[in-house]
């Protein structure tokens, strides 16, 4: 049996590899063969009080089936003619494997060919999840084809190996932080969404099925598959949305292809379990829940190293995050607080980078305290290097989390949107030291949109690297705290906050900032390989277009230069 295009035993042992030997756990998405499709409940179609799905059909002569006329509500494969979008008359799909919950009477007939006709009729009430009454076109009846060797047509372990699949190659494929990923995985499923990669799925194609799932027309259960149900209607979709979301995937794909190698899938799950790296799923129990508040922007999987114990503290955690350039007053301030926070009993949430971060981490390791870094890379490349010994540390008591695979590089746009994850993920954020336009305000600006406790350590006025902290008490509302016990009230009392909107410059217009393309395309950049089009558009997950774009501005602003043989970094 083929898995994506490999064998079925190959995928296996990879999966396996990076969950410790369990396939899934929790509510995996489950298939054919349960009473669970995609986040819906649902009973099995019954024969004599006998679930269908556990009798020996392949056995049994399919005329003499007695189910004519019997309510049902039940995963089948469809057939029938397909519209422009791919999809049947009766919302299910004949040419992909996916399937659907029809609910009605039905009547059996069979073929020559040793299979049955099943059709629905008369929808009865409503499935488990209180959606409409699904699987019926406009006639009120759908043709259902159920083979004849069971309908068990997928194992639930085959099904839960290929969903842990799908998710490691999904961190691969798409940037962390992409909406339109996030919407396509939590709508679908990641085992459909890889699928439709693979066979270049249309976007029209997939707009169909995204809106199908998200209005209830189809038996896609976001809450299931994905952390989180997106907060998004498309039952009164009009033409003008329904042409965006297309365009959006259209995009979508236009980043991910590219980027689909089987071999790098393999190679970055071999590396895994080389360095005894795990993958997380949204349906384990050690799973964030915090994240989910990132809706369509948390991450599809998580890879981490270290103890389960970390995870399960990160719900009391508190983030103590600054600059990278600290002065001792910085480094003296962050090695107090975090032992306070030690010892009143919170883990301390950081990302391991040189200054305040480091520091954190080190003096919760010293005070027999649980920490948790957030890399902007694979956990099994430490980053930064002079951090290596403290990251080991770290994993050998706490947990080292990324949401990239192992091989992936850190880069600017990727520390920007670690710093998401390590303020979703901790009970409140406390910034200690922090320049004018420190990176850690990003942080503090992503904790404030999420509506976390946000606090600010005051420093010399005179400062510098105080100034960052100062601007957050003054402008955006961010609670002044000085020692520990301040630190430990913020959590307690969940002060709503002011999203963050920071401008470039303290004085004056200054110079254009550059846009979220720009940035990925520069940090894919090489100062002396030129790099052709394809190549960066690989490497920055961005389309072609998209890096023609960025490299017009870039060109503009003299900060890059093309070549013949590609476009490179201007000294």
């Amino acid at each position: 049996m083929k898995l994506f295009g490999l064998d079925e035993s190959r995928v296996r042992a990879l999966a396996l590899g990076v969950r410790g030997g369990m396939a899934a756990s929790g509510d995996s998405p489950p298939t054919f063969g349960t009473n669970r499709e995609r986040g819906h409940d649902v009973a099995p179609i019954r024969i004599n009080s006998m679930p269908i799905n556990s009798m020996p059909i392949n056995s049994m002569p399919i005329n003499s089936m007695p189910i004519t006329d019997m309510p049902i509500t039940n995963a089948l494969h469809l057939v029938g003619s397909t519209d422009v979008s791919g999809s049947t008359a009766g919302g299910g799909r004949s040419d992909d494997a996916s399937s659907t919950v029809v609910s009605g009477r039905a009547s059996v007939t069979r073929s020559a060919d040793n299979t049955a006709t099943l059709t629905v009729t008369d929808p009865v009430g409503t499935d488990a999840m209180g959606t409409d009454p699904v699987g019926t076109d406009p006639m009120g009846t759908d043709a259902v084809r159920i083979d004849a060797m069971g309908t068990d047509a997928m194992g639930t372990d085959t099904a839960a190996i290929a969903e842990v699949f799908a998710r490691a190659a999904w961190s691969g494929i798409a940037e962390p932080g992409d909406g339109t990923a996030g919407l396509l995985v939590a709508s679908l499923g990641a085992r459909v969404a890889l699928t439709a990669i693979l066979e270049s799925w249309s976007p029209v194609r997939l707009g169909a099925l995204v809106r199908d799932a998200l209005s209830g027309d189809a038996p896609v259960g976001p809450r299931v598959l994905f952390a989180v149900s997106p907060a998004i209607d498309f039952s009164d979709a009009d033409a003008d949305t329904s042409a965006e979301l297309e365009a959006a995937l259209d995009l979508g794909l236009q980043r991910w292809r590219p980027r689909l190698n089987s071999t790098e899938v393999i190679r970055f799950l071999q590396q895994a379990a080389r360095v005894e790296a795990r993958l997380l799923l949204a349906t384990d129990a050690l799973w964030p829940e915090a994240l989910n508040d990132l809706e369509l922007h948390a991450p599809l999987a998580l890879w981490w190293r270290g103890v389960p114990s970390a995870l399960a503290a990160l719900p009391n955690s508190i983030a103590l995050v600054g600059a990278r350039a600290a002065t001792g007053y910085g480094e003296h301030i962050a090695m107090e607080a975090s032992a306070g926070l030690v010892d009143r009993g919170f883990a301390i949430v950081s990302g391991a980078a040189y200054g305040i971060d480091g520091m954190a981490h080190r003096a919760a390791l010293a005070s027999d305290g649980i920490t948790v870094a957030f890399l902007a890379g694979g956990v099994d490349r430490f980053y930064p290097t002079g951090h290596d010994s403290l990251l080991t540390r770290i994993v050998a008591s706490g947990a080292v989390i990324s949401e990239l695979p192992c091989g992936a590089a850190p880069t600017k746009w990727r520390f920007l949107q670690r710093n998401r994850l390590i303020a979703a993920s901790s009970a409140a954020t406390i910034v200690l030291e922090a320049g004018w336009r420190s990176g850690s305000l990003n942080t503090a600006g992503h904790a404030s949109a999420l509506g976390r406790p946000l606090g600010a350590v005051p420093g010399p006025i005179t400062s510098p690297t105080s100034a960052g902290c100062h601007r957050l008490i003054r402008e955006f509302a961010a609670v002044c705290v000085t020692n520990p016990s301040e630190m430990a009230e913020l959590v307690g009392e969940r002060s709503i906050q002011v999203p963050l909107d920071f401008p470039d410059t303290d004085a004056g217009p200054g110079p254009v900032p550059r846009t979220s393309d720009q940035i990925r395309v520069f940090d894919a950049l090489s100062g002396r390989s030129p790099r052709t089009v394809a190549d960066l558009s690989r490497r920055a997950g961005l389309s072609s277009d998209a890096v023609r774009g960025a490299l017009g501005g870039l060109d503009l602003d003299g900060a890059v230069q093309e070549r013949e043989a590609g476009w490179v970094r201007r000294a």
